[in-house]
């Protein structure tokens, strides 16, 4: 199992990697659990200050692979009324919203295929690179199923409802290219080049102010989902816990002294 998911932590940055490449990296409700463990950590690790999430091997992540998890339904074979939306529960919107509720920037470095629950993994991430070779499929609607994994919520929310019923309606692979022009996806760089630019991006995260970043995260994801008037409560509290940190006792006594302020994630 530990080699299914590898983790590692190099300055400040949490490297969580899909490593199932002779299954394009679907994913196992094992490896759910691990990734949900893993985000949930580096929430509450202070010298974890930015999360990467990629895979090795030619695809980012195929879907879900649901051999190996609990079962669906009694040992009798017979499916009860509740046991599907019990297991996409437990198992797949559990997945997203660990990424969703992760207190530190995310990105996603897409390598290549991500597909139905894959996609909405990077869709689920603060920021997006991706490959020139990677692309993005719904591919739900080929399976004859509705898209789990809250696909529903988060395609309306990056390309608007129309775009996304378009997806989510055909199941075309969309390239890199033209998800990018979308809205879904924030860079796409040559595969050699994928990494580093990762690093660099994290990197430049992780020496931020962690705290003023995780509630600037929590005040966007919420907005999408309140009205103004508690969208402008929410940013007036916000700020008033963020000015009893070190960093923005920092990042104001740096603009008073014409410096480059130093964040140390507290």
């Amino acid at each position: 199992m530990s080699e299914d998911v590898l983790h590692a932590v190099e300055n400040g940055v949490a490297w969580i990697t899909l490593n199932r490449p002779e299954a394009m990296n679907a994913v196992t409700w094992d490896q759910r659990e691990r990734i949900i463990a893993l985000l949930a950590d580096a929430s509450a690790d202070p010298e974890v200050r930015a999360v990467v999430i990629t895979a090795t091997g030619r695809g980012f992540c195929a879907g879900a692979d649901l051999r190996g998890g609990p079962p669906a339904s009694p040992a009798d074979g017979e499916r009860v009324a509740g046991d599907v939306a019990r297991m996409i529960r437990r198992g797949a919107q559990r997945f997203v919203g660990a990424v969703l509720d992760c207190e530190k920037p995310v990105i996603a470095a897409v390598n290549g295929t991500a597909a139905g629950i894959g996609a909405h993994l990077a869709f689920a991430c603060d920021l997006v690179l991706a490959a020139e070779p990677a692309k993005f499929v719904e591919v739900f609607v080929r399976r004859g199923i509705v898209p789990d994994g809250g696909g529903a919520y988060l395609l309306p929310r990056l390309v608007g409802p129309q775009r996304a019923k378009e997806l989510m309606f055909f199941g075309d692979a969309v390239p890199a290219a033209e998800a990018r022009a979308m809205g879904l996806v924030n860079r796409v760089v040559p595969a050699e080049e994928l990494e580093k630019t990762a690093r660099e991006w994290a990197e430049r995260l992780a020496q931020g102010p962690t705290r003023a970043l995780a509630l600037t995260k929590q005040l966007v994801n919420a907005s999408l989902d309140t009205d103004r008037a508690s969208a402008f409560t929410a940013e007036a509290n916000a700020q008033e816990l963020c000015m009893t940190t070190r960093d923005a006792q920092e990042g104001v006594a740096a603009f008073v002294e014409r410096r480059t302020p130093t964040y140390g994630g507290r």
